[in-house]
Formats: structure tokens, C-alpha cells, sequence
């Protein structure tokens, strides 16, 4: 399939017709305008009122796995101490991509469907002592999000370290304060509830952060530290896409426009209604605890007697597509990804519908 009549794949989401017109316009070189540094602040300001930060923004190319590098890349040295909170497939990433870079890297690990302690990570700080703690506040695969980012980012602070936090598939669309959360590090990625192509990246990054990635001095092509200053610098590390700024500032705007908190309440609302429907259809939750369903994604076991392949086939025979899984969730649990321009009543509703003439 090219596109799809009912779509509600977890990311990337259906792109608005607005966000898409701005790939129409012939723009001139990024490297030597002044109105492409010009939206480029604009863009800043923006995403700050997103995230609700008076810290930097950095916005790079490409997608949100690459500014997940950049956070480890940036602020760690070989052998030096990472603590990766994991409730799922994301949070376990970062330890294995801290593995991979060899650094000093533990897991504090929940189950797949329940979400982080703080006593726990707080215990495991204190015999550890990170340099950099990890946390992903949605963990899409599993359908949760984390409800403790303060209490972590309070734990960090009175341990000197770092805080990282995941929330390319929430921020929009959860409530979230990156400054009353105390997250040094914010990754955000723009397919998901900013309802966008895959084609940019954003980073808030606190004062804090940026002595230590001044230090840490990563010369690599994730490195954040040439991206800080840019609209004053007039400069950019390598050429940026300046058709997908300008559809970052209309995806911005329509979240803004709306009003964060209305969003956040669309978001909840459509959640509930898949969440309620799928109990109706006898369907069970992944998460073992509803109160932590993440507001932007679902994740249901795959019913009895069926395979997840069968139901993936039955629902796209019906122009339905939702998300399989990944790892030991892969055919045991499909997600519903109503987040961004699929929050919206009218798809969730339909989608269901179908569901229950093919369950039936």
C-alpha cells in the first residue's frame, strides 16, 4: 500500500494537506538566505512553547534515532557511567546503544507493561552514580507512558547527573514540561504527533548539558555542540532542508493554534474511546495498569485465535493499518496509533467499527 484509507500506524501519521504544501515551494539555498535563519528562530521559539522550556532548541535533519546517538554521543566518554531507565524496546535501546559505544552502561529494568519506579531508580542511582540517566516517557511498543519524569529529574539533579528523555512519540499530545521535569536532553522526533514526514529532529538542551557536551567536544556528525548559536552564527553543520522547517512551522502552529492543553485533551479523549471500544470487543490491554496507557498510542494482545498476521490481513482487506510489534512483543501485541492528525474521533470510531465486524 502507498497510503491508506483508515490509517492509525503508530508513526509515522498521516500527513495534513498544510504540512504537506510546504514541500511546493521552491526554496532557495539554506546556506546563504537570511529568511531561512529567520524561520529558523521562528521554529525555535515555537518548539519551546511545545515542550514548555526556556532551554535551547536545536533543530537537525533527519530522523529521531539520530538525535537519540546525539544525546549518548555528546555527553559521554569510553567507559564512562550511563543508567538507562527501561520499561520497553526504547529504553533497552539506549543501553544497547551504550553498550555499543562502550560506555560503563546498567539497566534499571520494569516489565514491558508496567512502567518505572522512582524508589528504584533512585536506589540504583545512588550505588551507581551515572554521568547520564536515560528514560523514554512513551515507550510506544508497549502503549505506556511514564508518570514519574520529575521525580527522576529530581534524582538526577541531587546526583549530579544528566537527564535524557525520549518523548519523540508523547510531546504534543501528552502534558509535559521539560523544565518542571528537570530534563537537561528532550528528543523529540516529527512523525509522530507533530504530523509530519520523518525529515527533522528537535533537541532542547539545558544549560547544564551544554557544559558537558562542551567538554565531551563529539566531533561527529550527530555532534549538537556546532548546532548551538545558529540564527546569530548564520551557519548550519551541513545543509538543512529548508521545505521541511517551514512544514515544521506549520505543524507548530497547528498545535499551537489549537491550544496545548485542547490537544492534550483530544488526545485523551480519542485514547479512551479505542481504549473502551476494545474492551467492549473483548479485546485486553497490554498495559497492566490502564491508568498508565499513554494518550497517543494503544496496545491490545492480539485476541485469541487469531494470528497477528491474520488480523493485520483482515483489517488492511478493510483499509484499516494499524502497528504490529517489535522483539518479544512481535505477534503478541498490535497497537493503535491515534496520535497527532489520527487523535480524531471520527477515524478512531470507524477503525473500531471494522474491528468488531471482523471479530464478530
Amino acid at each position: 500500500m502507498r497510503s491508506y484509507e483508515i490509517g492509525l500506524v503508530p508513526g509515522p501519521v498521516e500527513v495534513p494537506m498544510k504540512i504537506r504544501e510546504a514541500w511546493l515551494e521552491n526554496y532557495a539555498s539554506a546556506d546563504l538566505e537570511e529568511e531561512f535563519f529567520e524561520l529558523y528562530e521562528l521554529d525555535q521559539s515555537l518548539a519551546k512553547l511545545l515542550l514548555r522550556t526556556h532551554n535551547d532548541i536545536i533543530i537537525t535533519s533527519g530522523e529521531a534515532m539520530s538525535i537519540l546517538w546525539a544525546a549518548l554521543k555528546c555527553t559521554l566518554r569510553t567507559g564512562e557511567k550511563l543508567l538507562c531507565v527501561s520499561s520497553g524496546i526504547f529504553g533497552e535501546g539506549f543501553a544497547d546503544m551504550g553498550r555499543a559505544l562502550e560506555f560503563d552502561t546498567q539497566l534499571v529494568n520494569f516489565d514491558y507493561d508496567d512502567v518505572a519506579d522512582s524508589q528504584r531508580v533512585y536506589d540504583a542511582v545512588k550505588n551507581f552514580r551515572p554521568k547520564v540517566i536515560t528514560c523514554v516517557h512513551c515507550e510506544t511498543p508497549s502503549g505506556t507512558v511514564t508518570p514519574c519524569l520529575r521525580e527522576i529529574g529530581k534524582i538526577a539533579r541531587e546526583f549530579d547527573a544528566l537527564f535524557v528523555v525520549d518523548f519523540v512519540s508523547s510531546a504534543g499530545g501528552v502534558e509535559l514540561c521539560v523544565d518542571d521535569c528537570l530534563i537537561d536532553i528532550g528528543l523529540l522526533g516529527s512523525q509522530k504527533v507533530l504530523s509530519m514526514p520523518s525529515s527533522v529532529s528537535i533537541s532542547s538542551i539545558s544549560h547544564r548539558a551544554w557544559e558537558v557536551i562542551e567538554q565531551v567536544n563529539y566531533s561527529g556528525y550527530e555532534a549538537y555542540l556546532p548546532w548551538k548559536n545558529i540564527p546569530e552564527k548564520k551557519f548550519t553543520p551541513y545543509t538543512h532542508d529548508w521545505q521541511a522547517l517551514q512544514a515544521l512551522n506549520y505543524a507548530l502552529n497547528l498545535i499551537l493554534n489549537e491550544g496545548l492543553e485542547k490537544s492534550w485533551e483530544r488526545h485523551a479523549k480519542v485514547a479512551k474511546i479505542c481504549r473502551d471500544l476494545g474492551k467492549e470487543l473483548g479485546l485486553k490491554l497490554f498495559p497492566k495498569n490502564e491508568l498508565t496507557s499513554s494518550p497517543t498510542v494503544t496496545a491490545f494482545y492480539v485476541p485469541d485465535k487469531w494470528t497477528w498476521r491474520e488480523l493485520d490481513l483482515a483489517l488492511r482487506s478493510r483499509g484499516v493499518v494499524v502497528g504490529g510489534n517489535y522483539g518479544k512483543l512481535a505477534g503478541k501485541v498490535f497497537r493503535i496509533g491515534h496520535m497527532g492528525s489520527q487523535a480524531d474521533e471520527t477515524r478512531v470510531l470507524q477503525a473500531m467499527e471494522i474491528l468488531r465486524e471482523i471479530l464478530r
